[in-house]
């Protein structure tokens, strides 16, 4: 049965390929309007990002609005089949306000009022903020919410940071006060006792700060947890003036895949697309593969905030200017690194920029059109000879990547973790760790989503959770479910150690998680950088076989090595239900397990006690994946740095082979009868040569 997500506009149902457009730099020249419709039209390119910043351009003076150079770019798309997401510009406030209003700026952690300056630097909780933006969205959704031209609504850009201004304060102690009720359960849950550290007034709960509390850890998490669902609620009062007008009209703003700051699966409710700015320090060596799987991870983990297809709203036709090294993008990495988007489920490729400024911060950011002002240049060839690519991949548009495997990634796991003062408190690496699970299955050619704990499991057949330190019991339930009903379950140490108010569980770790993993974890070693240890899987008094019981399953036996390394932490666990599959081999806990399989209902749940090097991981999945049903993009081995991702509407499934290893590589097929949907005819090769930077795109009928 074929299933596709419409088009995110029906005004352009099509792959989107356009920039981040600022003609209110350039009113000083009006024929630059003209020439860059020219441009856009060469390049293939059918969609701006119009007026981000532009709020000094819109309202020069106080309650004064000059729309009409808006209205002719507008008009100028509109007779020339270009199509714009108008932004509202709350990313930066103009002067005017903040010099008439100083309480619209933004006071830092330690409790001095920001200057004006900068991008951001303004509170969201401010009343005069949120009036004036109020004023400023209802205005832009009058007069262009039914405009032909627009496509869709761009809120703010790039929301970040935090203030801790008197509204602030008074906002974070509602916001406590709600969620606790009393004193005597606030201080309960954040643990106040210690360091006599009691509240014993409302007005008493502060933001943490550098020169007071700090060490607090409840009190750390919940403010990080407020400080999103103030940027979601500031977010949605945005959007509110936009829908009142045209509640067609689609609503986005642009994420940053690993920011930390904000946990991004809240904005899920508030907007109608998720976009994202992806910005890699692609390097033109062998280290493109590493980059490649965090790129990867950041597509997986915004798709999956609406399990729907997602927006590539920014990103570099060239170089950057503001990484430590800004290198150019080699040849054909701008047409592979974009695909690269698609193939995880972006139905747009968009850049910053469009234009190069003339002047300030991002004068020497790559863009389209250069300083040089003309289409005779490497990159804007690039932009063309994707843009004629994109036109002709319309029958992708829609379809989705199938994941049969979840990996779980909590913000608050993440925050709670890295306060934890212990016991590694030079580096604990959550994130290098759970790439290192993710590299597994790209490697292998396995989709994956990158889901929080309260979302659902049902449509998955594995599950992998690395370090899940914190662990609220309805996740250890909802984990025991899966695995009962015949899901397999990969989880590792450091989990289950605190609850969702960053509070031990007390009866033994991994607390929620010991029935579903049949294992009580004693103690934790943290090894130094340079200490090794190691997995020896097969020693006497092991269980090795791990398998469902099943002809066609996979042995580990048969498909792991007999020993891999092992460091920087290692946890010291009795099996107490769970079957051991592999023992330390070292240290004065060598022969204990460090790796086991516990049998639950029709399922089973792996628990990996120490940080394992490569190629435990990949050869690890392989057969979980495989005994779970799990298929791959292409079933054969893929070359190393290659990389193999499907979409599908569930009668086509489309498969972008990707080479990011540097080198020239051979891809062998599986057997299937394939298409090449770029030149649509079929492929009668059983071995694809793919160049350094190549990508191949394909089609067959889903099975």
């Amino acid at each position: 049965m074929s299933k596709r997500f419409p088009p995110i506009s029906g005004k352009l149902p099509v792959f989107m390929h356009g920039a981040d457009y600022n003609p209110d730099q350039w009113q000083h020249d009006p024929g630059v309007l003209e020439e860059d419709i020219r441009l856009m039209k060469l390049a293939g390119c059918n969609v701006m990002a119009l007026g981000i910043f532009a709020w000094s351009a819109l309202e020069p003076e106080e309650g004064v609005f000059e729309f009409g150079w808006l209205d002719r770019v507008l008009d100028r798309f509109g007779e020339e089949g270009i199509y714009a997401w108008l932004a509202t510009p709350s990313g930066a406030r103009p002067q005017w306000m903040a010099a008439k209003y100083p309480e619209v700026l933004r006071v830092s952690s330690n409790r001095v009022r920001n200057l004006y300056g900068k991008r951001h630097n303004h509170c969201f909780s401010s009343p005069v903020y949120k009036e004036k933006v109020t004023v400023m969205n209802a205005k832009l959704a009058e007069r262009y919410a039914f405009h032909p031209a627009v496509v869709g609504w761009h809120v703010s850009n790039e929301y970040n940071g935090d203030c801790h201004c008197d509204y602030c304060q008074e906002a974070f102690r509602s916001w406590v006060k709600q969620k606790y009720g009393t004193l005597e359960a606030l201080n309960l849950a954040w643990w106040n006792a210690f360091w006599a550290h009691t509240y014993t007034d409302w007005s008493q709960v502060e933001s943490p700060t550098p020169h007071g509390e700090n060490i607090v850890h409840g009190l750390n998490l919940d403010w990080k947890r407020f400080v999103t669902e103030q940027t979601v609620d500031f977010c949605r009062h945005e959007i509110v003036p936009l829908k009142a007008v045209n509640s067609e009209l689609p609503v986005t703003t642009n994420l940053m895949g690993l920011f930390e700051g904000l946990d991004y699966r809240k904005f899920a409710d508030v907007l109608d697309v998720v976009s994202w700015d992806s910005y890699p320090s692609w390097d033109g060596s062998e280290a493109d593969k590493e980059i490649a799987v965090n790129a990867a991870f950041c597509h997986d983990l915004m798709r999956s905030v609406k399990k729907e297809p997602f927006m590539l709203m920014e990103s570099t036709p060239s170089n950057t200017n503001w990484q430590e090294i800004s290198k150019l993008k080699r040849p054909g990495m701008h047409r592979l690194s974009s695909l690269q988007a698609v193939a995880h489920g972006s139905d747009t490729v968009q850049y910053f920029q469009w234009r190069k400024s003339q002047g300030s911060s991002e004068k020497l950011h790559g863009a389209v059109v250069d300083h040089v002002g003309h289409e005779h240049t490497r990159v804007f060839r690039d932009v063309a000879e994707l843009g004629r690519t994109l036109a002709g991949l319309t029958e992708v548009l829609g379809t989705y990547p199938d994941a049969k495997v979840a990996i779980l990634f909590d913000w608050d796991n993440r925050w709670a973790m890295k306060d934890a003062k212990g016991p590694r408190n030079r580096g604990i690496h959550f994130e290098d760790t759970v790439l290192q699970h993710y590299q597994a299955l790209w490697e292998l050619g396995i989709s994956a989503d990158i889901i929080g704990a309260a979302d659902s499991l049902d449509n998955y057949a594995l599950v992998v959770a690395p370090m899940l330190y914190l662990c609220r019991e309805e996740t250890g339930k909802k984990l025991e479910q899966f695995v009962e009903q015949g899901g397999t379950l990969a989880a590792t140490y450091w989990s289950g150690i605190v609850d969702e108010n960053d509070l031990c569980h007390l009866g033994g770790f991994p607390g929620p998680l010991r029935k579903v993993l049949g294992i009580w974890a004693e103690e934790i070693d943290a090894l130094r950088d340079s200490d090794v240890n190691g997995i020896v899987l097969g020693t006497e008094g092991t269980v090795l076989a791990g398998e469902q019981e099943s002809s066609t399953a996979l042995n580990l036996e048969d498909h792991l090595q007999r020993e891999y390394d092992s460091g920087e932490l290692c946890e010291l666990i009795h099996a107490e239900t769970a079957e051991v599959l592999g023992v330390y081999r070292s240290d004065f806990y060598a022969g204990r397990p460090a790796l086991t399989v516990n049998r639950l209902g029709q399922g089973q749940a792996y628990y990996l006690a120490t940080r394992a090097a490569d190629p435990f991981y990949k050869d690890f999945y392989g057969v979980l994946a495989a005994n779970a049903g799990v298929k791959r993009a292409l079933a054969t081995e893929l070359p190393d740095g290659v990389s193999a991702q499907a979409r599908t509407d569930g009668e086509t499934e489309f498969v972008f082979l990707m080479n990011f290893s540097g080198q020239s590589q051979l891809v062998t097929l599986d057997g299937q009868q394939y298409r090449d949907v770029e030149e649509d005819e079929a492929v009668e090769e059983s071995v694809l040569e793919l160049p350094v930077n190549g990508v191949r795109i394909l089609s067959r009928k889903s099975q």
